[in-house]
């Protein structure tokens, strides 16, 4: 039997970009040691209080078939958060909560975008970018930007593929970058989506980890609420990544619609889960510091030992809980790199060319072990970068 030309063209006839981590993966199961700076996965659990309510509600029996968009007390939880944190007005009815932010993307370009239709996303981008454009029958057009930058996009280039295109896909605080986008940026950005009639989806689903300047999001600028839909989510800022609760803000009318989406697929989150992440947002900014603090603590550790050398640099850290270094003077690129790496010192890093090919010749190192084990890692890396310099 044929498979569908659209499961088939999720990835678009190539590789996802993870090899490195699928070997060290091997490695491990073989029984060697790796330090595995990979995945955007915390070196923390979900907090015991947040299981403890999870458990509690389980057993309590909101086990059922809960609300397709949400049970209300989350919805106007989230409307409340957004509304403090951004100053734009917002209600139950402006949220759709989603099995994760990755429901949450593809929800808002199955909204923005019909089949055939071109959208665009900036690169370096998170790894799923792509395929869930193709998954919902877009056509993904990449948006490059430059190290020399520090890989804020330009309003130029976006300019360049904005024709006739429905709807620009941006990251910030940036994954794999850590960079945070300008207010300068982002008005680039918010004029080229006003002028060329653009749905703007913004993926804050790192807003609470900010460690340089302030987040901003382009909802709050002049004349976008109404084309921008924001996606955030708990996995993050909460350390839930295996709750699966996130969710997308957008206008009301859009949301009415998407609520048939969610209804025709995913069938809404459950309840249980649900609780457990009002009961999470309820914990406030200071636990959400908390949670984001090993992050702020390791990108102090990791600018102290670049410091210390001249092969292997840093893009401006700003945000989220990874590094993007600069590894182009060993004249290997990325993903040489990172392989030379594993073999070498079983240390596990993405090569920058998993997030497209702005990113060619650096590497992203998740801050997401122990400070200690974190330390030596930077220390080896840097090492093994002086040695392949020569």
């Amino acid at each position: 039997m044929q498979l569908s030309q659209r499961l088939m063209g999720i990835n678009g006839g190539g590789s996802d970009g993870w090899d490195v981590f699928l070997k060290a993966r091997r490695m491990i199961a073989a029984g060697t040691p790796v330090t595995e700076l990979t995945i955007g996965e915390h070196d923390i659990r979900t907090a015991a209080p947040i299981l403890q309510e999870m458990h509690a509600h389980a057993m309590g029996g909101h086990t059922g078939y809960a609300a397709v968009p949400g049970v209300e007390p989350l919805r106007e939880a989230v409307a409340h958060r957004v509304q403090a944190r951004t100053g734009v007005p917002t209600r139950a009815d402006n949220v759709l909560i989603t099995p994760g932010g990755q429901s949450a993307l593809f929800s808002a370009h199955m909204a923005a975008c019909d089949a055939g239709d071109t959208a665009l996303y900036v690169d370096p981008y998170y790894a799923t970018y792509p395929g869930t454009l193709r998954a919902a029958g877009a056509v993904p057009q990449a948006v490059t930007t430059r190290a020399a930058d520090a890989f804020q996009p330009r309003a130029t280039e976006i300019a360049r593929h904005s024709k006739g295109a429905r709807s620009l896909l941006i990251n910030s605080p940036n994954n794999p970058t850590g960079v945070v986008y300008s207010r300068a940026t982002l008005e680039g950005i918010a004029e080229v989506c006003r002028r060329d009639d653009l749905w703007l989806i913004s993926d804050e689903v790192y807003d609470t980890q900010v460690w340089e300047g302030s987040h901003i999001s382009p909802r709050s600028l002049p004349d976008m609420a109404g084309r921008t839909l924001v996606v955030g989510s708990l996995s993050k800022s909460h350390a839930m990544t295996g709750s699966r609760c996130g969710w997308l803000v957008g206008p009301e009318d859009m949301i009415a619609h998407l609520i048939n989406l969610a209804t025709n697929t995913t069938y809404g989150v459950p309840g249980f889960i649900q609780d457990a992440g009002l009961f999470a947002l309820n914990q406030g900014p200071d636990f959400e510091a908390e949670v984001g603090a090993p992050f702020r603590r390791r990108r102090a550790l990791a600018q102290a030992v670049l410091a210390g050398q001249n092969t292997v640099g840093l893009v401006p850290a700003q945000g989220a809980m990874y590094l993007m270094l600069d590894v182009r003077a060993t004249g290997l690129s990325g993903e040489d790199f990172a392989n030379s790496l594993l073999d070498t010192h079983h240390i596990a890093v993405m090569p920058g060319e998993s997030f497209g090919s702005s990113a060619a010749g650096h590497i992203r190192v998740a801050m997401t072990v122990a400070d200690d084990a974190f330390d030596a890692a930077l220390r080896t890396l840097c090492a093994h970068a002086e040695t392949l310099r020569g």
